[in-house]
């Protein structure tokens, strides 16, 4: 079990159960209490803080609800992986996880030479029936199934391992080979999530799951990559600065 310190202000009109989910949401947040942690039960914490039993319950209720505590029957309650939060930026998930230090891993699912449909052919502005190249991954981080990522790109780009694939990220190998990404188009959205994305996502039947389609292009303008992508909504989210000019 983790030792935990509690600094509560009895005098205070903060309700004693905030002030106390809020501190333990702090060392979660420092990394005090890191994912898989286990908290004594809420009788032994009660009495250790010198709480009623009522006031830590829901002080646990409020963090199991934001996603950052979970009970498990034998077990008892432990820390998840938080929720993962993105700047809506012209970056990659993968280079995002690495800079946070969410530990980003890859399965490919997917790596094959296919003919452009008729809605890849729009947004890579080649032909239908055109050589393009299909990839599908399973992404991580920390772990914990995030992510599933389709992306078309066009045949002269290619020649990209498997090894390369699931060690690195794909703007990464882009750019690799000369590729300067210059700018974006793209949508987020939301619906539920098929049955096989559920269960590669490790969510129950018909989750809520996010969803980003983007149109990226280089330099010349040229389209290099539209990627249509899916993300567990329990563990992520967008973020977006706002500007008044």
């Amino acid at each position: 079990m983790t030792d935990l310190f509690m600094d509560l202000d009895r005098s205070s009109p903060v309700p004693l159960y905030f002030q106390v989910s809020q501190q333990i949401e702090q060392a979660i947040s420092s990394g005090q209490l890191g994912p898989g942690a286990r908290l004594d039960n809420e009788i032994s914490l009660a009495d250790q803080f010198g709480l009623s039993r009522p006031t830590m319950r829901r002080a646990i209720q409020e963090l199991v609800d934001k996603g950052l505590l979970v009970r498990k029957r034998g077990v008892g309650t432990q820390v998840v992986h938080g929720q993962v939060t993105r700047p809506v930026e012209l970056t990659s998930l993968f280079d995002d996880l690495a800079r946070g230090n969410q530990a980003p891993r890859t399965t490919l699912l997917v790596n094959e030479i296919v003919a452009a449909t008729e809605i890849v052919s729009q947004f890579l502005d080649v032909g239908i029936g055109s050589d393009v190249l299909h990839l599908r991954r399973l992404r991580f981080a920390n772990g914990e199934p995030l992510a599933i990522l389709e992306n078309h790109l066009p045949r002269d780009l290619a020649e990209v391992g498997r090894g390369d694939l699931e060690a690195r990220g794909l703007y990464q190998l882009m750019r690799a080979k000369g590729v300067h990404i210059r700018v974006a188009k793209q949508r987020i959205g939301a619906r539920s999530g098929t049955i096989e994305e559920c269960h590669l996502l490790g969510e129950r039947r018909n989750s809520p799951l996010l969803t980003m389609d983007r149109v990226t292009h280089d330099d010349s303008g040229r389209p290099v990559e539209w990627g249509h992508h899916v993300y567990r909504a329990s563990q992520y989210s967008f973020e977006v600065t706002l500007v008044d000019h």
